[in-house]
């Protein structure tokens, strides 16, 4: 059995996919792609398939992941490219590696997420950005199928960054880009938690509601304070693997 692991994004209104329409529309797409899936076993087999941490509805992705077990060997890249020509524009499978290490799922710790305000001066954001970071805690609610749940934002959010717009969309009102890193923690401190926050801090609400997209996620550098790609890991096994027959088929033959 060979495993597969994909990144693939959500743009556009595509972002408006829920998690279970995309699997269904992937699963459409395995099929008419005639990947070699392996199945459950029992009576009702579904195709394997692991989803790790998918982004909210309504937020966009460049970063998502999963991963697919095989019952026949194919090369990633084919399989990358007959899938993404199998799914709707804007559900892009960008990459593919052959899982050649466990613990996708453990390296998912952190997510830099970039939110749009359109309607909000930079200068503002940037002054409630300042008393959000400052700030020891953070107190937020969300309303849970339990009631609501107060819970404190701030220890998640390990950088958070404010920026004026870059101009690619021309308007006259003022936008400011928030930049933010935040860990994957329990409970989960998702971007409307973070723009909660910053109404609580300091009275920063968005005129309309924020545009948000997940850039990246993986593991959380401590010492660079970078979010690294999680697929790396089986990019270097598999280096590794080619690079050893080449090194013995070079290696000075010993004396006879």
């Amino acid at each position: 059995m060979q495993r597969i692991r994909l990144r693939y994004t959500k743009r556009g209104r595509l972002r408006f996919t829920s998690h279970r329409d995309f699997q269904r529309a992937f699963e459409r797409a395995l099929r008419r792609a005639e990947v070699p899936m392996a199945y459950s076993a029992g009576f009702t087999p579904h195709p394997k398939v692991s989803y790790a941490n998918a982004a909210p509805t309504g937020t966009g992705s460049e970063a998502e992941y999963l991963e697919i077990a095989l019952t026949e060997a194919r090369d990633p890249e084919t399989l990358r490219v007959l899938l993404d020509e199998s799914l709707p524009a804007g559900l892009d499978v960008v990459d593919a590696v052959e899982a050649r290490t466990s613990g996708l799922a453990d390296r998912l710790t952190a997510s830099v997420w970039e939110l749009r305000l359109d309607g909000v001066d930079p200068a503002d954001a940037g002054r409630a950005v300042e008393a959000f970071t400052k700030a020891e805690a953070v107190e937020v609610q969300r309303l849970t199928k339990n009631g609501v749940r107060t819970f404190d934002a701030r220890p998640a959010v390990v950088n958070l960054e404010a920026h004026g717009a870059t101009g690619d969309r021309p308007t006259d009102q003022p936008c400011a880009i928030l930049r933010l890193v935040v860990r994957h923690v329990t409970p989960a401190v998702r971007p409307d938690d973070v723009l909660s926050g910053l109404r609580a801090v300091a009275d920063l609400a968005p005129p309309v509601p924020a545009a948000v997209t997940r850039l990246a996620q993986g593991l959380f550098d401590e010492e660079t304070g970078t979010v690294t790609d999680p697929l790396a890991p089986d990019r270097e096994a598999a280096g590794a693997l080619t690079a050893q027959p080449a090194a013995a088929a070079t290696a000075p033959e010993g004396p006879a």
